[in-house]
């Protein structure tokens, strides 16, 4: 049975800047390096996102990111416990930040960002009158 999302796997061009950007601009932390034999060192860098999910880095990629309007990969969602004081703390972390949160057709709080290779990254804060929120489990009371 599913339980969850593992993981997200990009290959990057440049693991300084993206390490820069996931860790010290989003504050997540790196886990751990995998090497392989026969590929480039690291193979895979693993950054935290929660209890068992992940982003993978793998270092080394040549070229552009595809269109978000072709098929295939659109962009990624990180969920946010206040919108407005991640926005202040990432600024202060030295992201731009510009332009301001907009409330999606889902209720929800929606900030736009992307990672340095152009990958689109969405934050976002559950409302309590969204679509999503109804979705998660109800603890007895």
């Amino acid at each position: 049975m599913i339980t969850g999302l593992g993981h997200l796997a990009f290959r990057i061009t440049n693991l300084e800047r993206s390490l820069d950007f996931y860790c010290n601009k989003l504050g997540l932390r790196e886990a751990f390096r995998l090497e392989r034999e026969g590929e480039p060192s690291p193979w895979i860098v693993y950054l935290q996102v929660a209890p068992n999910q992940f982003i993978e880095l793998f270092p080394g990629a040549t070229g552009d990111v595809p269109s978000r309007l072709g098929v295939g990969y659109n962009h990624f969602c990180l969920v946010v416990d206040d919108m407005q004081a991640t926005l202040h703390e990432l600024a202060e972390r030295g992201l731009p930040i510009t332009g301001q949160p907009l409330q999606g057709i889902d209720q929800n709080w929606q900030y736009w960002i992307n990672d340095p290779d152009g990958n689109a990254v969405e934050l976002m804060q559950i409302m309590p009158e969204s679509p999503q929120a109804n979705q998660l489990p109800h603890m007895p009371g």
